[in-house]
């Protein structure tokens, strides 16, 4: 799928008609909106899409919901209907909607290196350049948004091969070393983790740039291989064969050349016993993702901040336990991205921390319906 609006139509809906949508409890977006209000209003606005919905459209719903306290879950879906249209936003070929899952794994981490702890995160180097059409180099594909900036020439950033090889030992970009190059090629996959030092104190990371190389999915390759069924490929299969066959770990893992570079987050010298174990990490649209209700969205068409109503029928197993077996069908706000999720209709749902999260968000590939709700002032221009 492309970017380009061509390639989708938004369909005008009524609430009424929005499968599953009175059952569902929307409340605890509120928090985040005001998080996203503040974001826009102190810092800066999120960029527009290519759907065009810009900060500007979203304030009035930001600002409305301010001061707004849910009473019930039909309160918080009657705010919504008050001050949103929503629209179906259907694929021109006709195909549905796709979501994954991510969450934010926990990992055991040493300051220094040693015989066990072998493996690093890295900080955003100092020569990894952003690129645009004013100074990517001819021959480079427009999907590079990074690149290396060496004498006073862009190239291509080295890729993961290169990087686990060593170029760029000896720069003092360390943040911390871990144990296992499977659990840290997964953490890139999952751009955020919570680190857990001997001493007892957590620390933060999350995603601060890439190498720039697109991304390259290895259960696809072990699916065309023929080494996982496509039926059963869930990271949590890709890790088993990878211990399965040590001996083919770093040509797998260097299929997807794509590589993550990572930003300390200020809880690194909280102790274990005050961190918030269900906060979550901060994340692209820079603030706290919410467990179960935040979705990484296509940023080059959709714009961070704006609610979207996911409906997966195939999907049973991520609601609480007195939901268990219930289609998802659930309100979320778009506060992330990802390399993998490109096109109108794809999502990847955080789960949360832990290993409870990766369980969950392991498993997750199923088709969705996806409904993006509109402020009233700007869904004028959609109707």
């Amino acid at each position: 799928m492309s970017d380009h609006a061509s390639d989708f139509v938004l369909q005008a809906i009524s609430f009424d008609t929005l499968e599953g949508w009175k059952d569902d409890d929307p409340s605890g977006l509120f928090e985040g909106m005001r998080s996203c209000r503040r974001q826009i209003t102190d810092v800066k606005p999120y960029r527009t899409g290519s759907l065009g919905l810009s900060s500007e459209d979203l304030l009035p719903l930001l600002v409305a919901a301010e001061d707004f306290t849910p009473s019930s879950p039909s309160s918080a879906r009657a705010f919504f209907e008050t001050h949103c249209r929503p629209f179906l936003i259907r694929r021109s070929d006709g195909n549905s909607g796709f979501v994954t899952a991510f969450y934010e794994p926990d990992i055991e981490v040493s300051e220094r290196p040693d015989e066990v702890f072998r493996f690093p995160f890295y900080r955003r180097p100092d020569d990894l350049v952003d690129l645009d059409d004013t100074n990517r180099p001819a021959g480079l594909d427009r999907s590079y948004a990074f690149g290396r900036l060496h004498d006073g020439r862009i190239t291509a950033y080295p890729d993961r091969c290169a990087i686990d090889q060593g170029f760029l030992e000896g720069h003092g970009l360390e943040i911390a070393w871990a144990k296992s190059k499977v659990d840290l090629f997964f953490v890139h996959v999952q751009g955020a983790a919570r680190l857990r030092y001997s001493d007892g104190r957590i620390g933060r990371i999350t995603y601060a740039a890439k190498a720039g190389h697109p991304f390259s999915a290895v259960g696809k390759l072990l699916i065309d291989r023929g080494e996982i069924a496509r039926a059963d490929i869930s990271m949590q299969t890709i890790r088993a064969w990878l211990a399965r066959n040590p001996e083919q770990v770093d040509e797998v893992l260097w299929h997807n050349r794509s590589y993550i570079f990572f930003r300390e987050t200020p809880s690194r010298v909280i102790s274990l016993r005050t961190a918030d174990p269900e906060a979550g990490p901060i994340a692209a649209a820079k603030v706290p993702l919410l467990a179960g209700r935040s979705l990484a969205v296509d940023r080059m068409i959709h714009t961070f901040g704006f609610p979207f109503f996911i409906r997966a029928e195939s999907l049973t197993h991520l609601d609480t336990h007195l939901d268990q077996g219930r289609p998802f069908r659930r309100l979320m706000l778009a506060l992330d991205t990802g390399s993998a999720i490109v096109g109108p209709v794809r999502g990847d749902i955080f789960t949360g921390s832990g290993d409870m999260a990766g369980e969950r968000a392991g498993t997750v590939r199923n088709d969705a319906d996806f409904t993006i709700l509109i402020p009233k002032a700007a869904a004028g221009r959609f109707a």
